[in-house]
């Protein structure tokens, strides 16, 4: 009984490795882009994209296990939970109150040691942030949010209470 239970489970292991859902890499650079709008100084874009654009970009980096199923489906189903929090890649396209609400977030997550995950680090130890880097990232969210203040007016950046 327990051989047949394995042979079925090692059967259907192997036929999931045919299902793949389409990996999220995209080869043209996205005309919605945060950079395309907003300043996107060589250190931010460093720490960007070694801490946040695997799940919160159209092109991720995938690691090599990300080739086993159902690995790939539990990293998939991460990167879209993280792209619907923020997407870097489809910024500008979002309404200006989005823009100055995920940059209040943005620092707040990155202040309080919440973003990047601790089950992303795990593995990926370089998108740990050191103390300088959280104050970098966080000062470039605020000067973004400071270029919105000064060309928009407040009630169209923030929700009235």
């Amino acid at each position: 009984m327990l051989k047949k239970i394995g042979w079925t489970l090692l059967t259907a292991l192997l036929l999931i490795q045919f299902i793949r859902p389409a990996k999220n890499q995209s080869l043209a650079a996205s005309p919605n882009a945060i950079q395309t709008q907003y300043p996107v100084p060589e250190r931010v874009s460093v720490i960007l994209k070694k801490a946040c654009y695997d799940c919160h970009s159209n092109n991720t980096q995938y690691p090599w296990y990300a080739n086993i199923q159902p690995v790939y489906w539990w990293l998939n189903d991460h990167v879209e939970e993280g792209k619907s929090h923020l997407n870097f890649d489809e910024y500008t396209h979002r309404r200006l109150r989005y823009q100055y609400h995920k940059m209040e977030e943005l620092m707040e997550e990155v202040k309080e040691g919440e973003m990047p995950l601790n089950s992303y680090t795990w593995v990926h130890g370089e998108a740990r942030l050191t103390s300088e880097e959280r104050m970098v990232l966080t000062g470039w969210a605020q000067q973004i949010m400071d270029t919105l203040k000064a060309h928009h007016p407040i009630d169209s950046l923030i929700r009235k209470k």
